[in-house]
């Protein structure tokens, strides 16, 4: 299991890059002003930070009762993906419509859209930053002779 400062490491570097991948394209893609996405996106990113540390350490205790290890094989990697994704959506939708002053449809489906960059994103991101930090424990990978 990983500590609760590396889950801290993990949740923030997350939101960091994200936050500098996703503003300036969002405030483009729905011509909305970059300050309006920025409050949107830093409030959201708090709120994704905190379901992150939640959803993360409450999918490895899932991970380490059903199968005795944390480690993820590609279909759970997949799994763990659009699960906190879908989790996140719940969460934002309402938060994203009131402050923008949009219908709650609209927040979603911009939620939604969204949402795609971001199972993508984490996809790759967990996968990246198991290999870069492997959890305690994690067999080494093995080098090619």
């Amino acid at each position: 299991m990983r500590s609760t400062k590396d889950r801290i490491r993990h949740a923030i570097l997350f939101e960091v890059i994200a936050l500098f991948l996703v503003v300036p394209l969002i405030a483009w893609i729905y011509d909305m002003p970059l300050d309006h996405i920025g409050v949107v996106a830093i409030v959201s990113a708090t709120l994704a930070m905190l379901w992150n540390y939640a959803y993360n350490l409450g999918f490895d205790h899932l991970m380490r009762h059903l199968t005795g290890s944390t480690e993820k094989s590609l279909p759970v990697r997949v799994a763990h993906a659009l699960l906190f994704e879908g989790g996140l959506l719940v969460i934002l939708a309402p938060f994203i419509a009131w402050y923008l002053d949009i219908s709650f449809l609209h927040a979603v489906l911009m939620d939604a859209t969204l949402a795609v960059f971001y199972v993508l994103y984490a996809f790759s991101f967990n996968w990246l930053y198991d290999v870069v930090f492997p959890a305690p424990g994690t067999p080494a990978p093995e080098q090619a002779s």
